[in-house]
């Protein structure tokens, strides 16, 4: 997915899968890069750095991940057991140098409550440097909600500007996950998800929910105006749906509601 497949100004996202031995290349002038391993194993090369990637699925650990600088060529050979992995690139003048960002580093926070928790591990986002790119991995027990209250980045009601992509896997075959992207009076959008399924947030209020049979993971690369240390700018919520946050057991049903006799 380019910014003109998607119609917007910053953000790319692609996943590859190679078998054993086959190789893939890029080189985004301008831009940088952030490779993050899905499962299986193999050897990232960019510039003067060699990497060795391995994860056994997004489900059970994490794994590293390759900051290529703007301009320098990279390339990616499949292990024994091939390789599956994803490429994020937004526009970047080339402040940081081609790194390794460990599992180590990565900031891991358990947000919500009620209804609507979740893991969210911060892969690329403050205080790992990047220019534009912000990156996301986000762990949703079945029958969850995330991103609630919904919330927006889309320039409107004092938000910041970014575009997003949401890269969804569940942990079950027959499992699916519902999206939804609105704002009142405008637009309302909703898909139907499933494995491997990617959704695009150009603009709006948004939020997902895993169905109650499949755990949901999903991959969520951001980019737009906030560079470097502004990209830990927080969007704007849903005024509406903001109470909950209080208590996030208020007005909760126990079963049964009304008697029968």
């Amino acid at each position: 997915m380019t910014p003109e497949d998607a119609g917007w100004r910053y953000l790319a996202f692609d996943t590859v899968a190679l078998a054993a031995g086959e190789h893939h290349s890029g080189c985004a002038q301008g831009r940088e890069t952030a490779i993050t391993v899905l499962a299986g194993s193999g050897t990232v090369t960019a510039g003067d750095l060699e990497a060795e990637v391995t994860r056994d699925s997004v489900f059970t650990e994490l794994g590293r991940v390759v900051y290529v600088a703007p301009g320098e060529e990279y390339s990616v050979v499949a292990g024994a057991a091939g390789v599956e992995f994803a490429v994020g690139s937004a526009p970047a003048e080339g402040r940081y140098p081609t790194r390794v960002i460990e599992p180590s580093e990565m900031r891991s926070e358990i947000r919500g409550g009620g209804q609507a928790h979740r893991q969210v591990i911060h892969t690329v986002a403050p205080p790992i440097d990047a220019e534009r790119l912000i990156l996301y991995q986000v762990y949703v027990p079945r029958g969850t909600w995330s991103g609630w209250p919904p919330h927006c980045h889309d320039g409107h009601d004092g938000s910041p500007y970014l575009e997003e992509t949401y890269w969804f896997r569940l942990d079950r075959p027959e499992g699916y996950a519902i999206h939804r992207n609105w704002r009142d009076g405008a637009f309302d959008e909703t898909f139907v998800v499933h494995d491997r399924g990617l959704v695009t947030v150009p603009a709006g209020y948004h939020t997902s929910v895993a169905c109650p049979g499949a755990n949901m993971y999903f991959l969520n690369y951001l980019a737009g105006d906030l560079i470097g240390e502004e990209r830990s700018t927080p969007p704007c919520f849903a005024a509406e749906h903001t109470w909950i946050e209080a208590d996030w057991t208020a007005g909760e049903w126990s079963l049964p509601i009304v008697p029968t006799t």
